[in-house]
C-alpha cells in the first residue's frame, strides 16, 4: 500500500495530491538571502562584517559550509518529525531543496564525495535510520555524487547536543568520531547534516577527516541556528 506523502509544513497530506509540499505551505520555507558569514554561512545583520561572533571568536576545523535555512519554528518542528517520527520523506524533499539550492557551490568546491553524520549504532538501532544519510542520499542522486556511510562512525554514543550549552557541546563530541580507513582515498569532502548550531558536530567529524588525511573539508546543513550573529 501506498500512502500519501505528507507535507513537511503542516504535516497534512500534501494538496494537491501528488506533490510533496503544500503550494501554501512552500511560501513558509524561505532560504536564506542576503550578506551571510563567510566561515559557517549563518544570516548578518549588516553587510559590513565577514563573519558572524561565532565565527570571529573561535576556530573551527572545517573549512567553510552552506545552510539553506534559517532554523525557526517551522523548520523545529519539521526536523523533529524527520529524526524522530519515521517522516523520512521530509529528508528526501530536504535533500531535493538542497541540491537546488546549494548544487552550484558543492560544484564549485570541487566535492568528491558527502559523509553524513553517523549515528553512534546503539541510536541508529533505536531509530532505524540516520536523518542525514537520507538528505544526503537525495543530494547524491541529484548531483551525481558518491554517499560513503563507512568511513566515519560515531565511536562515543554522547549524550543529545540539544541538551547541552556550546562549552558542554563542545566537550561532548571531543574524540567521539573516528575514521576506519588508514588512508582517504579523496581530498574534498562534504559532511552532510539537518542541523548547524554552534558547529561543535561539524567540527569533531572535520578533525577526523582531517587527521585521516583529507584536505578540504565542507559541510551543508538544511538548518542553521541564528544567535552569535
Amino acid at each position: 500500500m501506498v500512502y500519501p506523502r505528507r507535507c513537511p509544513v503542516c504535516h497534512d497530506i500534501a494538496a494537491p495530491r501528488g506533490r510533496t509540499v503544500c503550494r501554501e505551505c512552500l511560501d513558509q520555507l524561505v532560504p536564506i538571502h542576503g550578506p551571510r558569514c563567510f566561515k559557517c554561512s549563518k544570516p548578518l545583520m549588516g553587510s559590513e562584517a565577514e563573519y558572524c561572533y561565532d565565527c570571529a571568536s573561535k576556530k573551527h576545523s572545517y573549512d567553510r559550509g552552506i545552510s539553506i535555512f534559517s532554523y525557526g519554528s517551522v523548520l523545529s518542528k519539521s526536523l523533529y518529525q524527520l529524526k524522530y517520527h519515521q517522516r523520512q520523506e521530509y529528508g528526501r524533499f530536504y535533500g531535493r531543496y538542497a541540491a537546488a539550492c546549494a548544487g552550484e557551490q558543492i560544484r564549485l568546491w570541487g566535492v568528491e564525495v558527502l559523509i553524513p553524520v553517523p549515528l553512534h549504532p546503539k541510536r541508529m538501532e533505536k531509530r532505524g535510520y540516520n536523518q542525514a544519510e537520507i538528505i544526503a542520499r537525495e543530494i547524491g542522486r541529484i548531483l551525481r555524487i558518491p554517499v560513503d556511510t563507512k568511513t566515519v562512525i560515531r565511536k562515543i554514543n554522547t549524550k543529545p547536543q540539544k541538551e547541552l550549552n556550546d562549552k558542554e557541546r563542545r566537550t561532548n563530541l571531543r574524540s567521539a568520531f573516528a575514521v576506519t580507513l588508514p588512508k582517504l582515498p579523496w581530498k574534498k569532502i562534504l559532511i552532510i547534516d539537518d542541523i548547524y548550531t554552534t558547529g561543535s558536530t561539524v567540527d569533531g567529524v572535520s578533525l577526523a577527516l582531517k587527521a585521516a588525511g583529507a584536505e578540504q573539508v565542507y559541510f551543508l546543513t538544511i538548518a542553521i541556528g541564528t544567535g552569535f550573529c
